[in-house]
This record gives C-alpha cells, structure tokens and sequence, in this order.
C-alpha cells in the first residue's frame, strides 16, 4: 500500500507544478496581448494616402514606419524611382526572415509579394496581406514615407 500511496503522491506533485506552469504561460500570454494592445491599435488607425508615382523624381529614397506606442512592427524600406515609375522596393528593415528575404507571413505570402503588387499598379492602394493587416500597414506606411521625399515641390 505504501508503494501506491508514493506514486500517487509523486502524480499528485506533478499535477501541481504542471498546473502552475501552465497558470503563469496563459498569464504571460494575456500580459503580452494587454502590453501590445495599444500599438495594435495604433497601426489598425494607420492611412495610407495615394501618391501619383509618375509625378516622383528618380532615385532612391529610405522610408521609416516607427511606431509611437510599441516598437515591434518598426519598419525601413528603400524604394527606387526610375523612368517615372516606382521600380524597386527593398525591405531594409522588418518582415525578414534570418537570412535577409522577405519572411514567410500567411498563406505563404510575404512583404514581398506586396511590393510586387504595389510595383505592378504603380499604387500604394493595394489590398494588404490577410492575417498579416497590420505587418502590410506598417511596410506600407514606411514605403508612402520614402515615397513623399520623392515628391517634387
């Protein structure tokens, strides 16, 4: 009997310290989700404006989204204007993955694949990245950032 009395203490002690890990995972969870809500909610309030390409000088111009309640979506892009239209776009800083390329982002889509989609109709009114809306905000906005030192004034 007091063998299975020890091994159902020893089961009980694991419950326990299972238990309590699992408590402080779901706390740190909801924690992480309380501390990021704000910036969430910054970038879901980001426009990004229209800006007629063709009007652009040539070159190449570094654009920076930064974020002001959270830190964690903080892009750079270069974009690259020739022959009036908008024919380069490098992410400098954000959605990359470990080796430099665009990261992997739903669906198997990445900020690259956006950029093309930008490059293709010469337009920053794309629709973004489903599952990925506030990742495309971000690179969106840093790009119309580059974008407006282009302008002619």
């Amino acid at each position: 009997m007091s063998k299975r009395r020890g091994k159902k203490r020893k089961f009980n002690k694991w419950i326990i310290v299972l238990s309590i890990l699992c408590g402080i995972t779901v706390i740190g969870w909801i924690g992480g989700i309380l501390l990021s809500a704000p910036g969430r909610h910054e970038v879901q309030q980001l426009t990004i404006h229209a800006i007629d390409i063709q009007k652009l000088r040539e070159g190449s111009y570094v654009g920076e989204y930064i974020g002001i309640k959270d830190h964690s979506r903080d892009t750079m892009v270069k974009a690259t204007i020739s022959a009036g239209r908008l024919s380069d776009i490098k992410i400098l800083k954000g959605a990359l993955d470990k080796t430099g390329n665009p990261a992997e982002l739903k669906g198997g889509l990445s900020i690259g694949d956006l950029f093309g989609h930008v490059i293709e109709s010469q337009s920053l009114q794309v629709d973004v990245i489903s599952g990925a809306t506030l990742t495309s905000k971000t690179h969106l906005k840093a790009l119309e950032n580059a974008l407006l030192q282009a302008e002619t004034k």
